[in-house]
């Protein structure tokens, strides 16, 4: 997969996966897809740069919410 497409593909997962919940931490997302540092820290820098999502601090990992719009 083209590298552009599977950061768009990642970008669609994380939304997914925060679906149904208020938020997640970046480890938990890093894990749950099984996605290298890199490739989640791009997917979610998009999804910033979209106003998709917001990321805070929280500790050695980030707390990643979506935004309902």
């Amino acid at each position: 997969m083209p590298f552009k497409e599977n950061i768009t593909a990642t970008s669609s997962k994380i939304l997914e996966l925060l679906k149904d919940k208020e938020s997640l931490t970046s480890w938990q997302i890093k894990v749950s897809l099984n996605i290298s540092s890199s490739l989640l820290y791009l997917a979610l820098g998009s999804l910033e740069n979209q106003n998709k999502v917001t990321i805070e601090p929280d500790g050695l990992n980030y707390k990643v919410t979506k935004i309902n719009a």
